[in-house]
């Protein structure tokens, strides 16, 4: 894979290149597009040699332009050459070259095209993603339809030239001859054909700053609607608007006949372009005070996905929220559950909890009404098949036999994530100590709505005794006397898997930690084994299961410390909160002002350098949101009937940070 990349994406679309605009794909190279690599090979030549690249950037997350030259052999190319990129569902390229000389130019451009049709799944691991299957090249006039079929599942990709061309199956050549100073230009339409249904690209030429159809809000509104910050900090303000700018660039086109029919964010890129549970209900969440548009999205795409039957081979119980949604090939041929996939059981509990969180901020009472039926269901499958041996607690065992579904259940969902402070492995079913606490505020906030907008008090009552008998019990089943912290989990014979992690900070999060204990458990999660100095480590670098480039166990996670310091704030612990929130910060700067989805958990020196972490997404939603909710933290916000209320507790570090009202309504 080439050094330097463009990426280019559209919710559940992108383009991935060398920093000439080619393509020949390892991995994540190459045009997706619903899960399935539709360009693998997109090769632009002048007389056998790739473009001398002068500028490449992306000017739109949906943009791009590539300025260079044709090489020659002289000190100064004769031929200049714009290379414009648009992605939206399609993909639309102008090619514009011009003669910079007083005397005539020839030249032979050369494009070469090819497609693997590789499912992203299989592109993600390596594997050869045409080695089943058929494929065929239909040439007509100045059209080259690529096709794949794979067991009956068919995808196609057009490629439509504007001018004529000497057209091949695999290549598109052009011999031009220039008079001075002439400039020749040409555009190429790439439309992916699913389910026989052509999805024609969206913007044409030149449309930088463009909004594309069905997008219910264009970036330059998305943008205009969100609150301005004020600060002395030019790094901060840049975090900001980068935060806004990735969360709008991984909203998923809205589409009228399939899901998601809203434009919630998807996970990340290049991976994760698609529907997720957890992680858009807790981006959506950390982007509410500034994009509440997210979370009415959001909730309304998973109760339409929400399990209605049992299905093991797709962890599927009835009220259940998905985890995740597939639409490549893979999931269309019946080889992976995700159609979608439930094996997660936090997303329900935070689902709940985003469908309350959205209500205070913006008193929407109408979704909430609309959502009821879904919200109870949600309830339902908490109050029974969550609980597998009826002891009150949440705990998972997965029930697919699908080589794709996951062990782990929980924010951690890595093999290797729930270890004992010796390593060793705790075996299922597990309750993790964080869908504790998702459950606990789940059913106090399930209450308030009962009370306030169904009008349903028993249900409020009842909920609110069964949530304060919860923390009574998890408090004491919880709590390791002899390691003095919450643990991480209890396993299949109820002992404490008792390795310190991250998750603790969780509770803070939910609310579930009794008072007496929420000074300690703040000390804990600061201690240096855990803090870093750029945010909290997954596991302590005390435990034997440590290991700072591991996934889920010693690694940083931007959410995860975001969501940490807000519980740090809600038992009023502002001043460490604070040192937490402007900790993420830091990182955020050094990493360009995008944090990425995970980073090494190694201490924090005077390089003032944090270290990646190999093939982290970027951008990923949750850490997209991971400023926001810094930010939220800091400034002391919360909601209610609609009206936010500000209480800021800044550190020295910022002398100035506010939020203003949006300029447009």
């Amino acid at each position: 894979m080439a050094v330097e990349q463009l990426i280019i994406l559209d919710g559940t679309t992108f383009f991935y290149s060398d920093h000439s605009g080619d393509v020949e794909a390892e991995q994540a190279e190459g045009f997706f597009y619903r899960d399935v690599r539709h360009l693998s090979r997109w090769l632009l030549t002048f007389d056998g040699k790739p473009l001398d690249p002068l500028t490449s950037r992306r000017v739109d997350y949906f943009s791009l332009r590539i300025a260079g030259a044709v090489p020659k052999a002289e000190d100064a190319s004769p031929l200049s050459v714009i290379r414009d990129r648009f992605v939206t569902e399609g993909v639309h390229e102008d090619l514009v070259v011009q003669n910079l000389t007083g005397h005539e130019q020839r030249v032979r451009i050369e494009l070469e095209f090819g497609a693997d049709f590789a499912d992203v799944l299989e592109a993600q691991s390596g594997g050869p993603g045409n080695a089943e299957g058929k494929r065929w090249v239909d040439v007509r006039t100045r059209t080259a339809t690529l096709w794949h079929e794979r067991e009956g599942y068919r995808r196609g990709t057009s490629i439509r030239f504007r001018r004529q061309c000497r057209l091949t199956s695999n290549k598109a050549v052009y011999d031009l001859r220039l008079a001075p100073h002439e400039r020749w230009d040409t555009c190429i339409d790439l439309t992916p054909i699913v389910d026989g249904k052509r999805r024609e690209p969206l913007l044409s030429c030149g449309a930088f700053g463009s909004h594309a159809p069905k997008m219910p809000m264009s970036l330059e509104y998305w943008l205009a609607t969100a609150p301005e910050l004020e600060t002395d900090s030019e790094v901060l303000q840049h975090t900001y608007r980068r935060s806004l700018l990735d969360l709008a660039s991984l909203r998923i086109r809205p589409e009228e006949e399939t899901h998601p029919r809203w434009a919630m964010p998807g996970g990340g890129l290049p991976w994760y372009m698609t529907v997720f549970g957890r992680d858009s209900l807790i981006a959506a969440f950390e982007a509410l005070p500034f994009q509440a548009e997210l979370a009415h999205a959001t909730l309304q795409a998973l109760a339409g996905l929400q399990a209605t039957d049992w299905d093991n081979f797709r962890d599927a119980e009835p009220g259940k929220i998905p985890h995740e949604l597939r639409r490549g090939t893979l999931a269309a041929i019946g080889r992976i559950p995700h159609t979608p996939y439930y094996g997660t059981h936090d997303a329900t509990p935070l689902f709940l909890i985003l469908l309350d969180e959205y209500h205070r901020w913006t008193a929407d009472d109408a979704l909430v009404r609309r959502l009821e039926q879904n919200a109870r269901a949600a309830l339902g499958w908490i109050e029974g098949p969550a609980d597998l041996d009826g002891d009150g607690y949440l705990e998972y065992r997965k029930r697919s036999d699908s080589e794709w579904a996951l062990d782990n259940h929980c924010w951690k969902d890595s093999d290797e994530s729930i270890l004992f402070a010796d390593g060793r492995r705790a075996e299922p079913p597990i309750a993790t100590c964080e869908l504790q606490g998702y459950a606990y505020d789940a059913r106090r906030r399930v209450a308030r709505l009962a009370r306030e907008v169904w009008r349903d008090d028993e249900l409020a009552d009842r909920l609110e005794r069964d949530a304060a008998e919860l923390k009574t019990r998890f408090n004491r089943d919880f709590w390791s006397r002899e390691r003095r912290h919450f643990v991480l989990a209890l396993d299949a014979e109820k002992q404490q898997v008792d390795s310190m992690t991250s998750n603790p900070g969780h509770l803070l999060w939910s609310g579930i930690v009794d008072d007496r204990r929420a000074a300690a458990t703040v000390r804990r999660l600061l201690r240096p084994d855990l803090f870093t100095g750029w945010g909290v480590r997954t596991m302590s670098s005390d435990d034997e299961g440590y290991n700072p480039l591991r996934y889920h166990t010693g690694t940083v996670w931007p959410h995860d410390t975001a969501l940490v310091a807000e519980g740090m704030r809600r038992y009023g612990f502002r001043d460490e909160a604070g040192r937490l929130a402007v900790a993420l910060l830091d990182a955020a700067a050094a990493f360009g002002n995008q944090l990425p989805e995970v980073f090494a958990g190694f201490e924090r020196d005077n390089s003032e350098t944090p270290i990646e972490y190999p093939g982290a997404l970027k951008p990923q939603s949750w850490a997209a949101g991971a400023p926001l909710l810094a930010l939220r933290t800091l400034l002391g916000l919360d909601a209610a009937n609609g009206k936010a209320r500000a209480r800021p507790h800044l550190p020295p570090s910022l002398r100035k940070l506010r939020l203003r009202p949006a300029t447009r309504p």
